[in-house]
């Protein structure tokens, strides 16, 4: 181009193209159609010119920036409403001298303007720098037309290579038009350095937008997917069954009859299933929920009615003897009905909800002795529901309170359980084995029974599972143990006692007679006259095979023969149909116990003693041996600390009265004396040996033998006082059966012979002493 060329001009509003570079460009405007004809007609070249207002429809020269691109037209394409689409290739850069015309198209005299062109390693390290970073932008999600990217490829010149990266970054009109006024080169690359940084920059967090955006919209569209997917699914599968089944929790919750408060949450829950997929876990959690809540009797169906004298005429035909037992419980019977009329006579609405049972019945004695059958007699004469938990074992509190439903495969404790089980909300509840209950890490199991058996507290009992109050007030609730001495003192002070001691010979022949025998023959399925028991044989095996204060072994003993007999009756043995003394040993062997456990004669340096013991009554034989020491005590048969205790005291008393006995005054200088109770591995602890050690250290001291036939208990002190102690019943069955003729007894402890039957008192005789000195006359042989 010369000096100074004149070319037609066309004013762009942001489509300014660089030189090197290609451009498709739409023009609609008359004098810009005009510009590009006559540049048609001339040799296809303009000039392009920025406007300074990109909004000025008719812009004047003076609006005309100065710096522009010579370009030529390489194609051009009418559009439908006459606008022009031309492809304009950049030639150079130029700027205007003088416009020569304005009308009806611009046209200019231009001159080129000329570049300077740095080269070096700086300028080949931005060209470098800024293809990485083009790539980068690419990576990014740049758009890129194919065309443009081989040419920035494939440029042979730094200059070329900046106006080709300015023709495709994305730039304001301002920025595009300082580029291309920039005549030095390194100047237009550092500009590009810093166009393109921000480009990715701001591609980078488009490119992180999105793709968070992406994210959200896919999950959101696969949720919407897959749960209409599910809805068809469920359609198919019987989805319309859960809604029935749903409608059906519906209506049972109204007819269920909850109080207000456990009708509100039955139905909260039942609004989450309904918003719940069956596919869903929870699902089974909730509706098991749901299930507890329905089968829960929230209503009675059993009249709170107590008839007394037909309490009695049950017990009575289910349970000899117990005859003060049956009297207690009748009493107990009567003072609840007794409130629960006074109770229904008042007006309470609106008043705290009071038990009708003023305490819990505690069945306290050794096993067998009927405690269990007991509690059914009571139910069946109540004509309640009868619920028997055990709670041998039980460590954990949530058995007792149940689970919280946060845990998997939670459920109520045992005492819901045992409503549902029960279908009636006033049943009669047996806890068996309360003195067993333990406690650890997981809580006190005794402690969670407190709520259940306290008449304040239980109307609201409060189960884990439920979270929901369950009114336990009607609930007749008994309770069993062995033992007191392991049950908490503040469950223990809950409780009404009713000891049950060990039956004597008599008893257990008349149960043995009128319900075991009776029993076993419908369990083994033989007739009275298949086989039968008679009455000589029953006294045989419970004074020869059974030693126990109840008759569950007696019971067995029983099965025995009818098991035997039922082998014979199979297998078509002749044998004798009644069962009969003699021909017991047959079919339960060699007797296990001897007819008495007594010495055969008097002995010197032994006594006989009386304990308690879970099983009932025992009877204790402490020896006592003398032999030349030092004046030491030895003590063996695995005693208790009380035992030990009582021996020391034993022989300090013998010591302060060694004139009375007539030894010498330093006697146990020159002895040892070693106290032993022969009676195996079994501990042995309680203060009720006190007097029998004391009677066996001076029957040795004294060379005085001890009378075979008499035993004793009772706790002496140190001044020789005789003691009152427990147990006596059990102990005295103990004795009669061992065969003991007299027995020795604190003399605080004769209003205790009421308890004992007046066939068992007419065997024995019974001498009440103050003092350890009226043993001795006694239980001695000789005088001391």
């Amino acid at each position: 181009m010369d000096k100074t060329t004149t070319y037609p001009v066309i004013a762009v509003r942001d489509g300014i193209v660089f030189p090197k570079t290609e451009n498709v460009l739409v023009f609609g405007r008359a004098k810009s159609i005009a510009t590009i004809n006559e540049a048609l007609k001339r040799d296809k070249k303009m000039v392009l010119i920025q406007q300074m207002n990109v909004n000025d429809e008719d812009p004047k020269k003076e609006n005309l920036l100065k710096i522009g691109v010579l370009v030529s037209i390489e194609k051009t394409i009418v559009g439908e409403k006459g606008e022009i689409n031309a492809m304009v290739k950049g030639i150079e850069k130029v700027k205007i001298v003088e416009f020569t015309s304005e009308l009806p198209f611009f046209e200019a005299s231009v001159e080129k303007v000329i570049d300077i062109v740095e080269l070096g390693d700086e300028i080949n390290a931005m060209v470098k720098y800024i293809s990485q970073q083009m790539k980068v932008a690419i990576n990014h999600g740049k758009a890129v037309d194919f065309v443009f990217l081989m040419n920035i490829l494939n440029v042979s010149t730094p200059g070329d290579f900046s106006y080709q990266i300015a023709a495709v970054l994305e730039l304001k009109e301002e920025e595009r038009q300082k580029l291309l006024e920039e005549q030095s080169l390194k100047k237009r690359l550092t500009l590009e350095v810093e166009y393109i940084n921000r480009e990715v920059k701001i591609l980078e967090i488009e490119q992180n937008i999105s793709a968070k955006t992406q994210k959200k919209f896919e999950r959101g569209m696969k949720e919407t997917f897959l749960k209409e997917k599910m809805k068809t699914i469920e359609e198919e599968l019987g989805g319309a069954d859960d809604v029935k089944d749903n409608k059906e929790f519906e209506q049972k919750i109204k007819k269920a009859g909850m109080p207000p408060e456990v009708e509100k949450k039955a139905i909260k829950e039942l609004k989450r299933l309904n918003g719940m997929s069956q596919f869903n876990p929870e699902t089974s959690y909730v509706k098991n929920y749901l299930d507890w809540l329905l089968e829960l009797p929230w209503k009675n169906d059993v009249g709170n009615a107590i008839n007394v004298k037909g309490a009695e005429a049950i017990l009575n035909e289910d349970h000899y003897g117990l005859k003060k037992i049956k009297e207690r419980i009748l009493e107990y019977l009567a003072v609840l009905e007794l409130r629960r009329t006074k109770e229904e006579g008042k007006d309470t609405k609106g008043a705290k909800k009071k038990s009708f049972q003023p305490t819990i019945i505690c069945f306290a004695g050794p096993p067998g002795v009927g405690k269990t059958s007991l509690g059914r007699s009571i139910a069946r004469a109540l004509g309640r529901k009868f619920v028997k938990v055990s709670l041998g074992g039980v460590r954990d509190e949530a058995e007792i309170r149940g689970h919280r439903r946060t845990y998997v495969g939670a459920m109520p404790g045992r005492i819901i359980q045992g409503i549902k089980q029960a279908g009636t909300k006033n049943p009669l509840f047996m806890l068996d084995e309360i003195d067993k209950i333990g406690r650890d890490y997981r809580g006190d199991a005794s402690a969670a029974l407190l709520e259940a058996l306290d008449p304040e507290q239980n109307h609201a009992f409060s189960d884990h599972y439920l979270e929901v109050p369950y009114d336990l007030s009607d609930v007749f609730f008994i309770t069993t143990a062995n033992m007191l001495d392991t049950i908490p003192d503040a469950l223990r002070d809950r409780l009404e006692i009713i000891h049950f001691p060990g039956y004597t010979v008599e008893e257990k022949f008349h149960i043995s007679k009128q319900y075991l025998v009776k029993k076993q023959q419908e369990a083994h399925s033989i007739s009275p006259k298949e086989c039968s028991i008679n009455d000589a044989a029953l006294k045989l095996m419970i004074s020869r095979y059974t030693r126990e204060a109840g008759v569950r072994e007696l019971e067995r003993q029983v099965a025995t023969v009818f098991r035997k007999r039922a082998r014979e009756l199979v297998e078509k043995k002749e044998n004798v149909a009644i069962v009969n003394a003699a021909k017991l040993p047959s079919y339960l062997g060699p007797y296990k116990y001897s007819n008495t456990i007594l010495e055969a004669k008097n002995t010197i340096g032994m006594s006989t003693g009386l304990a308690w013991t879970q099983a009932g009554g025992d009877v204790l034989f402490i020896e006592v041996a003398i032999m030349p020491g030092k004046g030491g005590l030895t003590l063996t048969g695995q005693l208790g600390d009380v035992m030990k205790e009582s021996c020391q005291a034993a022989l300090s008393y013998i010591r302060s009265r060694w004139e009375k006995f007539g030894l010498k005054k330093d006697f146990y200088h020159e002895i040892d004396i070693h106290v032993h109770v022969p009676e195996g591995a079994v501990p042995k602890d309680g203060p009720s040996a006190g007097l029998a050690i004391t009677t066996a250290m001076v029957s040795a001291l004294t060379k005085n033998p001890f009378k075979r036939d008499v035993a004793m208990t009772g706790e002496v002190t140190l001044r020789g006082r005789a003691l009152e102690i427990g147990g006596v019943k059990e102990k005295v069955i103990a004795a009669q059966t061992a065969g003991v003729k007299t027995i020795i007894l604190p003399k605080e402890n004769k209003k205790d012979l009421e308890d004992i039957p007046d066939n068992v008192k007419s065997k024995l005789n019974f001498v009440f002493v103050e003092q350890a000195d009226e043993v001795f006359p006694v239980a001695l042989a000789n005088k001391i």
